[in-house]
């Protein structure tokens, strides 16, 4: 796999932009670029041109996250204002707001079924699941502390909840947390099995392989990239090259590469048979908050798409074959 820079966008947005993510094709159009950003909007870019189709408000602070439904048909974004908005992606209509405490609202990612909204809590160090045909709170996953104190954790504030992933199947929930640890739980029993350790930093980004359903990818501020058995308890791979954080992480729709951002920067493609860095693309000038492969099963598309946001404003988007 190869990237080649397609088009970027200068001001995307008015602020940073911290959040992006692909909103999947339907039978009427093609998959969307969703992004989010510290100005409080949230805009729909049109897949190839990065042509923007429309802008959401709604929030009145900055866009941490965003998420898109497995249908295409809605998307949800949250905000440090402590609001989750979800609307319809074609007409912008707001069909649920659900609201949290403050700093209880971080990443959110829908289960691949499409039934349930998870949240990472952030302070409240858990994970809120929302019932998708009903907007209702369904469960309250608590994270628990690790046993034995590390060296840096002076304080409850480390348990910060910081990123969540779904396993492919939906049956596993993967959090990361500001202490470097990664918890996982069995959804359907609301259980916490175990952490997965390595990291002794926060924890900022993660996805789960969409081939290899026990592969669990992580981003962190030490500057590395984990490979975990996420059942077997197990780490698998450790990927360094970046000079600084990594604060994004995603994989390809055929599991052989994953995508970073970091706050070097810079954005690299990383061999998963090589486990390292093959390509490192330097479109951006501060830090990159945000990287998303598009998702295959659009009629007639064929090129395979990276997008990558960051604080300078700006939208890049890559091709590779």
């Amino acid at each position: 796999m190869k990237l080649a820079g397609l088009k970027s966008v200068e001001n995307a947005h008015d602020e940073s932009v911290w959040a992006a993510t692909w909103v999947p094709a339907t039978d009427t159009r093609g998959a969307l670029l969703l992004t989010g950003s510290l100005d409080e909007t949230v805009k729909l870019w049109r897949s190839d041109e990065l042509v923007p189709e429309r802008t959401n408000t709604g929030h009145c602070l900055g866009v941490a996250s965003v998420a898109a439904h497995p249908s295409g048909l809605i998307a949800a974004s949250a905000s440090l204002d402590s609001f989750v908005r979800v609307f319809d992606v074609d007409t912008n209509a707001t069909i649920a707001t659900l609201e949290a405490p403050p700093s209880e609202v971080w990443q959110l990612r829908f289960n691949p079924q499409g039934s349930t909204l998870a949240v990472a809590g952030g302070g409240s160090a858990s994970i809120k699941l929302w019932d998708t045909a009903t907007w209702d709170l369904v469960a309250t996953l608590p994270i628990p502390r690790p046993e034995g104190p590390k060296p840096s954790d002076k304080s409850g504030s480390k348990k910060f909840v910081l990123s969540v992933a779904w396993s492919p199947d939906g049956k596993r929930l993967a959090c990361g947390s500001m202490d470097g640890t990664i918890s996982i739980f069995d959804v359907a029993r609301g259980k916490f099995l175990h952490h997965l350790e390595g990291h002794f930093m926060p924890v900022r980004s993660l996805v789960y392989s969409p081939i290899e359903p026990r592969l669990l990818f992580s981003a962190s501020d030490d500057t590395r990239v984990h490979m975990y058995d996420a059942e077997g308890k197990s780490l698998v791979g450790v990927m360094s090259g970046h000079a600084s954080w990594v604060l994004s992480v995603d994989v390809s729709p055929d599991g052989a590469a994953i995508a970073t951002g970091s706050s070097d920067t810079t954005v690299r493609l990383w061999d998963l048979s090589m486990r390292a860095a093959v390509q490192t693309m330097s479109n951006h000038t501060d830090l990159v908050w945000g990287v998303a492969f598009r998702p295959p099963g659009a009629s007639g598309v064929r090129a395979g798409r990276l997008a990558s946001v960051s604080d300078d404003k700006s939208i890049s988007l890559y091709d590779y074959s």
